[in-house]
């Protein structure tokens, strides 16, 4: 009588060249069926990590769940087509009730800065979760859309800016266009369009750029595969993601006219962008007394 087939005995270390490899977070390959490879430097995780383990974490702000990811872009998707449609609407609107002997071409409502405004923020935030998807896709997290996670001065920021530009183009439509030429308005909003699309075009550049290496939060510990970016956009600029956003902040405010809130853009980033720089030296410093380096090479 024959003696039963024994099961062949996998060696973990030997690897089916056929089996699908996925990349993890840090850039280490990984297989698809969520076994690692031997070149990983961190162990596998546990099948049934217990819920009360501090390093499973109970927001979903980090998390890459599909509906929350879904809910977020067809929030900002929906937002920024009833924006354009609303702000395209007050721009043409006075042409449908003109009278062509007095006036053909009535001049717009200034309120169609404010839909605009809303446009450009649901459209940078839509970009930076789409940007992160493309080219870092391990951090396109909930949290990637930066909707929460820039604090409450974020927020306040913009609410400021929105009440600004209404008191000032509904209340106070001719204490500016009174006394400044007509062609200095449309120079004026030159300046703020080409300030958005530089400020926009060189954050998103950047991210790109970075790939991997990108990240929204301070990193206080080099991560393993992270690398010192000095191509593309970063041959010519240090922070370029920080330059782009500085100027399209200011652009913004620039195209609503604010005048208050242009300035205190100006100092309020300024100072936010030179402490972050500040607390990235330091770390980077911190990480390479850790690891013994006593000098940039």
């Amino acid at each position: 009588m024959a003696a039963p087939l024994s099961t062949p005995t996998r060696d973990p270390t030997h690897r089916n060249p056929w089996e699908p490899r996925t990349d993890h977070s840090n850039g280490h390959p990984r297989d698809a069926n969520g076994s690692y490879s031997p070149t990983d430097s961190s162990p596998p995780l546990s099948p049934n990590p217990p819920l009360s383990s501090s390093s499973s974490s109970s927001s979903t702000d980090n998390d890459q769940d599909p509906a929350a990811i879904s809910l977020r872009a067809f929030a900002l998707g929906s937002t920024l087509s009833a924006s354009l449609l609303s702000t395209l609407y007050l721009l043409l609107s006075n042409h449908h009730h003109s009278d062509p002997d007095r006036n053909p071409t009535p001049p717009p409502t200034p309120l169609w800065r404010l839909p605009f405004f809303l446009l450009l923020l649901s459209l940078f935030h839509f970009l930076e979760y789409y940007t992160t998807a493309v080219s870092n896709p391990a951090a396109a997290t909930v949290s990637a859309f930066l909707l929460s996670s820039n604090g409450r001065a974020y927020n306040i920021a913009h609410g400021l800016a929105f009440v600004e530009c209404f008191v000032h183009q509904r209340y106070l439509p001719g204490y500016v266009s009174g006394k400044v030429p007509v062609s200095w308005h449309t120079a004026w909003l030159v300046l703020g369009a080409t300030m958005l699309v530089v400020g926009q075009g060189t954050r998103t550049t950047a991210m790109v750029h970075a790939g991997s290496n990108f990240n929204h939060l301070i990193q206080k510990k080099k991560k393993e595969g992270h690398v010192l970016v000095t191509g593309g956009i970063y041959r010519y600029l240090r922070h370029p993601s920080y330059f782009g956003f500085f100027w399209w902040g200011l652009g913004t405010q620039v195209v609503l006219g604010n005048a208050v809130c242009l300035i205190g853009y100006a100092l309020v980033l300024w100072r936010f962008f030179r402490k972050r720089i500040k607390s990235e030296f330091s770390h980077i410093f911190v990480s390479m007394e850790m690891e013994g380096n006593s000098g940039i090479g």
